[in-house]
């Protein structure tokens, strides 16, 4: 009788045990599962937030821009590519591959102004424009600008630049501008900065920089 008593009572204390252990084992895995799943949900939500929305939502190839003002064209491009970045708080054009870029002036209407670049990015709604890499400009007067980047802010009718300019006149004459330049869009106006060279003209206005 007594061991019926033991054995009834081991027994009694393993279904405890074992009823401990599968509360502790169902627990633990719960939390586990818990644990995984908001570690995923965190993943997700870090993975989502850092998506760069920095790509191009439109891509044209053969693209040719126009742009008018009040019906009157100010501006025509060309590009063998360009792209569209239109999802980021400054949206931008970008022409990686080059561009040519013809400017028109109402007193000349016929005779258009021409830029070159190897790269550009225009900001449209800024109208303001970069151009970079052997960038070439000519004006309706036939004066050619050399130099590897220039600025355009249409809205000011500004262009400048920080780099040595190479311009060559209609009349043959030539000059350096060692520190870059800054000049009216329509180029009646501009400013050398440290210049040198055989270049003669009342509308140049020579400007040192500070030493």
């Amino acid at each position: 009788m007594q061991t019926d008593g033991l054995e009834s009572l081991c027994t009694t204390k393993m279904n405890f045990l074992n009823k401990i252990s599968y509360k502790n084992i169902a627990c633990l895995f719960s939390c586990a599962i818990f644990f995984v799943l908001t570690s995923c949900e965190e993943d997700l939500t870090k993975t989502n937030g850092s998506k760069s929305k920095n790509f191009p939502s439109q891509i044209i190839n053969n693209a040719n821009i126009i742009q008018r003002d009040s019906g009157f064209i100010t501006l025509k491009a060309k590009a063998p590519i360009i792209e569209k970045y239109l999802l980021i708080d400054s949206p931008y054009t970008v022409a990686r591959k080059g561009i040519s870029i013809e400017f028109f002036d109402k007193k000349k209407p016929k005779v258009p102004g021409k830029i070159t670049a190897k790269y550009a990015r225009i900001f449209e709604y800024k109208k303001f424009y970069e151009a970079k890499g052997n960038v070439r400009i000519t004006t309706n007067e036939g004066q050619r600008f050399a130099m590897q980047s220039i600025y355009w802010d249409q809205k000011k009718r500004n262009i400048y630049t920080k780099d040595t300019v190479y311009v060559t006149m209609e009349d043959g004459s030539t000059l350096v501008g060692a520190n870059g330049m800054t000049a009216k869009d329509d180029f009646s106006e501009y400013t050398f900065f440290n210049n040198s060279g055989d270049f003669s003209t009342k509308r140049l206005e020579e400007k040192k920089t500070p030493q």
